[in-house]
């Protein structure tokens, strides 16, 4: 495995290409502009255009996948993807969960997180849809901020601190909707997934694990109120 991530980052950094800037520029700053394009349109949306923005995210994330795969033409492995067999990505998935869990729960009691405006907007939303907000978080923004960033940051010649910096900034500034409570949350959460991925390289539990704590917080506590 350990072979074919140099081979996979000699192949990128021998080639670092307009596919590879064009991937770059999506993952860090993609989430941003739609996001603050929906907002010039209605900065408190209701459910249609909330629709409207996560299809965008999505599609956002589909387009980086075809991008990986037929632009650049490299596996999935070069993102983290199929790095590790199922039962591995879940097990660790659910103790890096378990780990962002409770450090979430102690910053939420220190920053008295959660009766902000933020998350007044999303107790708004319909269930579902809370939750289609949710898997599109631990889905896009790990595929994101962690697999394609890090990776290609590396491969394309920045230092691995500085790959694995310079969008744990972006994605807790990303977060700047909920004020500077979500975004401390963002900083430290998103820190421990990025040293789990630098130290696992497995997209797969790094998707598990966000996608649960963020299923916790917001379903869950939606639920209880």
């Amino acid at each position: 495995m350990a072979d074919e991530t140099i081979r996979e980052k000699a192949a990128i950094a021998t080639r670092p290409g307009p596919a590879t800037w064009v991937g770059l520029f999506l993952t860090l700053f993609g989430m941003l502009l739609i996001r603050q394009i929906f907002r010039m349109i209605n900065p408190d949306p209701g459910t249609g255009l909330v629709v409207v923005r996560e299809v965008f995210y999505f599609a956002s994330a589909g387009a980086l996948l075809w991008l990986v795969t037929h632009w650049e033409r490299l596996p999935l492995t070069s993102i983290g993807l199929r790095t590790s067999v199922w039962w591995k990505s879940v097990l660790w998935g659910l103790v890096t969960m378990v780990l962002c869990g409770g450090v979430a729960a102690v910053l939420v009691q220190l920053t008295g997180y959660g009766h902000g405006p933020g998350s007044s907007a999303m107790d708004r939303l319909p269930l579902w849809l809370i939750v289609v907000i949710v898997f599109r978080a631990g889905i896009v923004e790990e595929l994101f901020y962690r697999g394609y960033a890090i990776e290609r940051l590396q491969a394309v010649g920045l230092g691995r601190a500085a790959s694995a910096v310079l969008p744990l900034l972006v994605f807790a500034i990303a977060h700047y909707t909920g004020g500077a409570a979500n975004i401390l949350i963002a900083l430290v959460l998103g820190a421990i997934l990025t040293g789990f991925y630098l130290w696992r390289r497995d997209l797969v539990a790094n998707i598990i694990a966000h996608t649960l704590v963020d299923l916790v917080a917001n379903v869950l506590g939606h639920l209880a109120k």
